[in-house]
């Protein structure tokens, strides 16, 4: 099985607004400027359990499962020092740090720690938009204690939250949603990095390529051999020349190249599917492995779809191939899905449909959509990151 680098919510943090065209910096100062916070939980899960549990304290601890099967939720920064990281095989995580400390999931209390976490957002603001249970993005533009400041606010969070929880918590303060979310973690763990108005171009000009939202291990491979190294290497290529090179995603490249991002903070959403994501650190070809992955995120989305309360009739197979190429199939019923099996069963069909693929994929996602009963529910229920177990 290829190690999976990241599993996702299909209604996951999004790129930069679609309306962000060329002319996007003088549609934000249209617009007036926000205040934006992003709030990110450091080493969420396996700080809580050392916490709870002194004796982990100071050890490299991995939340998860240590069988063959398992796969590591999250890393202490302790463990992340030996390569060790979040959607891991736990068997490559023991090898990367033989000392490595494996805690069984405790989800109750993640979500009762992350329901205190929320609360003191919304003492500060009623836009409070959850990624997660250990992040979200915060509109303080009109906060409600009369502050101002929106960097006094992000550190009285950061304080807040470690008087309650006894937690730490990185923050990003900016004018728009990607650069707060680039700025949290640019000082972690426990910092807090401000971009103000008029530096998030040379800010984002200034990364490598691989800290934009999106790019992964391949993405960044195949960009340094387009000569494409850093914000400012990708921000001197035209959009037209993106759009040859990355498709669709060239629109969102071009506009991440310049800090531009239109998106509102949004505390509710209605819901139109439920989904999730497997990007992978090797691509996968071999059509028992791609049986294997899609079994395992079939899992994983069909308990978000029990924990919304949920029920669709649209099944869609997503394929990210390895040259950035995106294919979707999808199959609508004149009935609901009935269950779990019939979920699996439908996604199956649809990928057997395409084997043999012609060409590797990153990327495997599988989302349920035509919704009756989560499409008044808020974001933020279900985590991506614990729906790694």
């Amino acid at each position: 099985m290829a190690e999976i680098e990241s599993i996702d919510d299909g209604a996951e943090d999004e790129g930069p607004d679609a309306e962000a065209g060329e002319g996007g910096e003088a549609h934000e100062a249209e617009i007036g400027l926000r205040k934006i916070i992003h709030v990110d939980m450091d080493a969420f899960f396996a700080s809580v359990e050392q916490r709870d549990n002194p004796d982990l304290r100071g050890k490299p601890v991995a939340v998860g499962g240590s069988s063959g099967r398992g796969v590591v939720a999250a890393a202490s920064y302790e463990a992340r020092k030996f390569g060790v990281r979040s959607a891991m095989p736990s068997v490559t995580a023991k090898r990367l740090c033989p000392d490595l400390i494996f805690c069984k999931s405790r989800f109750d209390v993640y979500r009762e720690v992350s329901g205190q976490i929320r609360a003191i957002f919304k003492s500060h603001t009623p836009l409070v938009e959850p990624l997660s249970l250990d992040e979200a993005y915060l509109d303080v533009t009109a906060d409600m204690r009369g502050i101002g400041s929106a960097t006094r606010i992000a550190e009285m969070i950061r304080a807040e939250i470690r008087e309650t929880t006894q937690l730490t918590a990185s923050a990003g303060v900016s004018y728009n949603k990607f650069l707060a979310k680039l700025a949290s973690d640019q000082n972690k763990p426990d910092g807090i990095c401000v971009i103000r108005p008029g530096q998030g171009a040379a800010f984002v000009q200034s990364l490598p390529i691989r800290r934009f939202h999106g790019v992964g291990p391949k993405g960044g491979e195949k960009m340094a051999r387009l000569g494409i190294e850093t914000g400012a290497d990708l921000a001197a290529k035209d959009r037209d020349w993106l759009h040859a090179h990355f498709g669709s995603f060239g629109d969102y490249l071009f506009r991440a190249a310049r800090g531009i991002d239109l998106r509102p903070v949004r505390s509710s959403r209605i819901r139109k599917s439920i989904g999730g994501e497997r990007t992978f650190h090797e691509d996968i070809h071999a059509p028992d492995e791609l049986r294997e992955t899609l079994d395992r995120i079939v899992d994983i989305v069909w308990e978000r779809i029990v924990n919304n309360s949920a029920r669709g009739k649209t099944v869609t197979l997503k394929l990210k191939y390895n040259d950035f190429r995106l294919q979707t199939r999808a199959r609508t019923l004149p009935r609901w899905v009935e269950g779990k099996e019939d979920f699996a069963v439908i996604a199956r069909g649809l990928l057997e449909a395409e084997l043999p693929l012609a060409l590797p994929i990153r990327l495997m996602g599988v989302t349920l959509s035509g919704l009756e009963g989560a499409t008044t529910k808020k974001r933020g229920t279900g985590a991506a990151q614990l729906d790694l177990l």
